[in-house]
């Protein structure tokens, strides 16, 4: 019976040794040297990143905020469908405010391709103004600011990772004399990545 018990006690210390962490150890009698070795490892995410607005303020984390840029013509109504400038630009978003909205985008796994899909008109009621009289530029050329209506931008990369921020700079044509409203429409932007 004592051998039975030593049998199936030895057995088991020898199934369990594998799971058991051991650091490598060398013991060396009189002369000579011992060496031990470790293995060092670092683990990086992947990770893909775009803020538009406050977004892109946040460093790498979700924010829900979505910000709303105003062309106003409530003080310039003549102005209406003459291609001048609405007296007042405004962003709810973070500076620089104005028609300029901050963007960022991150990624760490080769080329980022960024796309704007849109409804084809901002509406109010019935009435519509076409997305076409909006457009958008970027104070930096290396993150392009992709079209309305389905346009892709390419973010230069270095390697394999993207990091680059850009204000976007949004315009409204005012080409088209529409009826009175407050007129909305929604762009959304989505970055991927291979």
């Amino acid at each position: 019976m004592k051998n039975s018990l030593l049998l199936k006690s030895a057995l088991a210390l020898a199934m369990a040794a594998p799971l058991l962490a051991s650091a490598e150890s060398q013991l060396v009698t009189g002369a000579g040297t011992a060496t031990a070795r470790l293995d060092l490892r670092v683990v990086i995410p992947r990770v893909l990143f775009l803020g538009v607005g406050s977004g892109a303020a946040t460093p790498l984390a979700n924010n829900g905020s979505i910000n709303t840029l105003t062309f106003d013509y409530s003080t310039n109504p003549l102005d209406v469908g003459t291609g001048a400038a609405a007296a007042s630009i405004s962003n709810d978003g973070p500076l620089p405010g104005g028609n300029a909205v901050p963007v960022r985008v991150f990624g760490n796994d080769g080329q980022i391709t960024i796309t704007a899909t849109n409804p084809a008109n901002l509406t109010s009621g019935a009435d519509t103004i076409p997305f076409t009289e909006l457009s958008v530029t970027t104070t930096n050329a290396a993150l392009p600011a992709p079209g309305f209506n389905g346009g892709t931008s390419l973010p230069t990369l270095a390697g394999r990772v993207t990091n680059q921020t850009a204000n976007w700079e949004y315009s409204y044509a005012n080409a088209t004399t529409p009826a009175f409203g407050t007129y909305s429409g929604r762009v959304t932007y989505t970055a991927t990545m291979p």
